[in-house]
């Protein structure tokens, strides 16, 4: 990860008096699958999360009728000035009495195999994040590096290979944060097979 990136703070304040949920979207590359607004509609989410390899802008719109957006660059949106590389957010709220329920660290390419890359990992650490999400690979997973926990919410882009078009969700209740996975194809949960 350059030096030169562009890196935004933000924050989201979830409402106090309720569970919480949080969209994640990534690699949409201008062609959002058509159920994707069906979808966050019966999702109702807090907020909407893109990891990057947004392409047309008009996508960002798109997701704007379901809930705040909060993007990254990804690798194919170079010439999108307005979109950071890196997003760190506060997520305040969601049952957790006000305080910050979550840091999250927003990047597009985020890992090499199944870990972080050690240039994500120091970032991460030094914006004192504890979870990771990103995009760029269009696999879906959860997993776990060096003390950060990882979420790749899959592409529900144009379909790669054999992979499935998901998208994730992040829950934050008095039990914690919960992350998932929602077949957008089928709108049921999606679990790798």
């Amino acid at each position: 990860m350059a030096a030169q990136l562009n890196k935004q703070s933000t924050a989201i304040a979830l409402p106090a008096d309720r569970a919480a949920r949080i969209a994640v979207v990534a690699d949409t590359h201008s062609q959002p699958h058509a159920a994707i607004g069906q979808r966050l509609a019966a999702l109702a989410p807090d907020a909407i999360l893109h990891a990057g390899d947004i392409g047309d802008l008009g996508v960002l719109d798109q997701l704007r009728r379901f809930g705040p957006v909060f993007a990254v660059r990804g690798n194919i949106d170079s010439r999108i000035s307005d979109v950071p590389d890196v997003l760190t957010i506060d997520v305040t709220g969601g049952l957790t009495g006000g305080d910050r329920a979550l840091r999250l660290l927003l990047v597009h390419i985020a890992v090499n195999g199944p870990k972080l890359r050690a240039d994500v990992v120091r970032l991460a650490k030094a914006e004192r994040a504890t979870l990771v999400v990103c995009g760029h690979s269009h696999v879906p997973f959860i997993g776990e590096d060096r003390g950060l926990t990882m979420f790749n919410p899959g592409s529900i882009g144009p379909r790669r290979f054999h992979l499935p078009i998901v998208f994730g969700v992040i829950d934050i209740d008095v039990r914690g944060v919960r992350l998932s996975h929602i077949d957008c194809e089928t709108g049921q949960r999606w679990l790798p097979p």
